[in-house]
């Protein structure tokens, strides 16, 4: 019982929450592709965070809108999962710095397509 009230006063609903961040892609003495990594490992762990999170009554799961560019002005949409392929990109342009936009937003569950008998 103790546990319970814990586990449920440590719970807070925060919808809407992102994150906006600009990394450098390059750092003395490291390779790129490790300063890379590191990246992807702050991308990861935010998401994971959010999801963790309650979702509201009412929604389904935690989404992620995602916005990647040279800096804010020339971000553009994509997906969670080509996110890590869109930073390769950006850093295989010679960029210095890669801009990474994170929504997480609630969703609803989409409801079933209902099934109509065929006729003969």
């Amino acid at each position: 019982m103790w546990r319970d009230n814990i586990c449920t006063s440590a719970r807070v609903v925060v919808s809407h929450a992102s994150m906006k961040q600009t990394f450098r892609l390059t750092s003395p003495g490291k390779d790129d592709a490790r300063v890379r990594d590191k990246i992807r490992h702050e991308i990861n762990k935010y998401v994971k965070r959010e999801r963790r999170k309650v979702v509201p009554e009412g929604y389904f799961r935690w989404d992620m809108d995602c916005r990647a560019g040279d800096d804010e002005s020339t971000a553009v949409e994509v997906p969670l999962k080509e996110l890590s392929q869109k930073i390769d990109d950006i850093a295989a342009e010679g960029a210095e710095k890669v801009f990474v936009e994170i929504l997480a937003k609630a969703v609803k569950r989409s409801p079933k397509p209902v099934k109509v008998p065929k006729e003969d």
